[in-house]
C-alpha cells in the first residue's frame, strides 16, 4: 500500500493517479452524466488528494479516503446543479468503461437493449445522489458496507438500509422489465 506522508512525494502521487484514476472518473461519470464535468472532478479529486497528503492517516483502506473526497466533490456539485444527473451508455463505450458487446444482435435486439438502458439510466437519475454513489460503491467498486459507510459517513446499517431502498426503488421503475 502507498502511504502519503508528511513530504509530499510527487512520484507517489503519479502512482496513485495510475491506479486510481479510472475509478475515480468512472464514478464521477455515472455520478454527474458529463465526460467534462467528470474529467474536472477527478482532476479536483487528486488536486485535493495532494494537498492533503499530509492529514492522510492509514487507519483505513486509501481508496475509502480517496472516495471520500471525490463524494465531497460529487455532492457538492451535485447541489450546485439544476438538473439531475443522467448516465449515457454510448458515452460510457465511448469513455472505455462499458464493455462493447462482440456479437453481432438483430435490430430488434438492439433497440431493446437502448430502451432498457435509458430506463436504467432514467432510474438511476431519480435517486438521490448518497443511494446512487452507494450502489456504485457496492456494485462497480465491490466496496463492503463498511468502506461505503466510511466513505458516505453513516453507519453500517444505514448504508445496508440505503442499498436496500435504492434496489427496491430501481426494481419498481424497472418492474415493466424485470
Amino acid at each position: 500500500m502507498l502511504r502519503l506522508k508528511d513530504t509530499q512525494d510527487e512520484e507517489a502521487l503519479r502512482e496513485l493517479v495510475r491506479r486510481y484514476q479510472k475509478p475515480v472518473f468512472t464514478m464521477a461519470y455515472r455520478m454527474l452524466g458529463n465526460t467534462d464535468e467528470a474529467e474536472d472532478l477527478a482532476q479536483r479529486t487528486f488536486i485535493r488528494l495532494w494537498k492533503a497528503a499530509g492529514s492522510y492517516k492509514p487507519t483505513a483502506k486509501f481508496s475509502t479516503w480517496l472516495f471520500t473526497i471525490l463524494r465531497n466533490l460529487v455532492f457538492n456539485e451535485t447541489r450546485r446543479r439544476t438538473r439531475k444527473p443522467t448516465t449515457s451508455l454510448e458515452g460510457c463505450m465511448e469513455q472505455g468503461i462499458a464493455p462493447i458487446p462482440s456479437t453481432e444482435q438483430s435490430p430488434d435486439t438492439k433497440l431493446e437493449e437502448k430502451e432498457l438502458q435509458r430506463a436504467v439510466d432514467a432510474a438511476l437519475a431519480a435517486l438521490p445522489p448518497d443511494a446512487a454513489m452507494a450502489l456504485h460503491l457496492r456494485r462497480e467498486q465491490d466496496m463492503s458496507y463498511e468502506e461505503i459507510s466510511r466513505i458516505l459517513d453513516k453507519s453500517v446499517p444505514a448504508v445496508k438500509s440505503l442499498l436496500h431502498r435504492a434496489r427496491r426503488e430501481l426494481r419498481y421503475r424497472l418492474r415493466r422489465y424485470l
